[in-house]
């Protein structure tokens, strides 16, 4: 699993001209899905992302995590993370999640989140062509990949 943070002051995202999700002070979060994400590796992440401490404190560190401002989560589906650019000029997307997992993991994200931050979670809509806009504070802008970190 890949998940794109950007920290942000406000994000919304919009599909077919009508806006899908919003949220104030938080992530936007894009997350891609490959066929080997299990359960264990979407909520070591999840949580992992509302615990990364990367908002500002009153001497101006990066030393407050998601749940200590009581921010938002804008989560989105992106395929295009795993996408493989090493060979010609069109990316391959072979190690991205077959579309039914992926969904379904997506959703499970969802819950999970729900579950650890209630009413703090917006979302885009699996596989549909969305219009993403956002402020990016700082700007900061943050990789988490499992593979990686796990």
């Amino acid at each position: 699993m890949k998940i794109v943070l950007q920290r942000v002051s406000r994000a919304s995202v919009t599909v077919e001209e009508r806006v899908k999700g919003r949220i104030g002070e938080g992530y936007m979060a894009l997350v891609g899905i490959t066929d080997t994400d299990t359960e264990e590796i979407l909520k070591y992440m999840a949580e992992k992302m509302i615990n990364l401490r990367i908002f500002e404190d009153e001497a101006g560190k990066m030393n407050r995590s998601l749940l200590d401002v009581g921010g938002e989560i804008l989560l989105i589906s992106q395929f295009t993370l795993y996408a493989d650019c090493k060979k010609g000029r069109r990316p391959s997307f072979i190690k991205a999640g077959s579309p039914a997992f992926a969904e379904q993991m997506y959703e499970n994200m969802i819950k999970y989140l729900e579950h650890l931050l209630p009413g703090k979670i917006q979302t885009g809509q699996f596989g549909a062509d969305m219009k993403v806009e956002l402020v990016n504070d700082g700007p900061v802008t943050i990789v988490l990949d499992s593979d990686e970190i796990m």
